[in-house]
């Protein structure tokens, strides 16, 4: 089946945001990458039931999004690397803050119930609105919005951050570059 050069476009603009949410979603880039594969292999199949019009990047994101719940499924009974050597060979230490704080984040985002993660994800870094947020979790806004609140409050507790003078630089780093800014 030949689709039009614009559902070509928005399909593949919508890749980018469709590899960082499923990133998000398994933890592994190439799994990501196969997850994405297989939505869009499926988008394409099924590109007639897309109704012209709508959302094509909320309609991907389901799309990808149901593919990995049932692979979850499927999964879930199945134990991989029970002992943890596979992943400690994995992890790499950080060498810069920045680095550091984004591996608390990402543990941190792991701890969240997966509804709350999902739905911050899709508001927070997808940047979809909570309407196509709840069009994609098939569930009322309110609850997106809910989901959303609650993970922000929990990654704060997590991440033990009480204002905005806890994100960035740490207070010897903002001295040295106040410093440097006066010399």
């Amino acid at each position: 089946m030949r689709i039009d050069d614009s559902t070509r476009q928005d399909v593949l603009a919508a890749v980018p945001g469709l590899r960082a949410f499923a990133i998000s979603l398994c933890g592994n880039v190439d799994r990501a990458d196969d997850l994405v594969q297989e939505a869009l292999l499926r988008a394409l199949a099924n590109i007639h039931s897309f109704q012209p019009g709508t959302n094509m990047s909320a309609w991907l994101f389901t799309i990808l999004r149901n593919h990995f719940r049932s692979e979850y499924r499927k999964r879930r009974r199945e134990v991989e690397d029970a002992d943890g050597h596979y992943a400690e060979s994995l992890t790499s230490h950080p060498e810069q803050q920045g680095h550091l704080e984004l591996s608390e984040f990402r543990t941190a985002l792991t701890k969240l119930p997966e509804e709350q993660r999902e739905a911050l994800i899709l508001v927070g870094a997808s940047g979809f609105s909570y309407e196509e947020a709840a069009e994609i979790c098939g569930c009322a806004i309110g609850t997106v919005k809910s989901r959303v609140n609650r993970a922000r409050t929990r990654l704060a507790e997590l991440m033990a951050i009480q204002g905005a003078d806890d994100f960035g630089p740490d207070r010897e780093t903002r001295a040295v570059l106040a410093g440097n800014r006066r010399g």
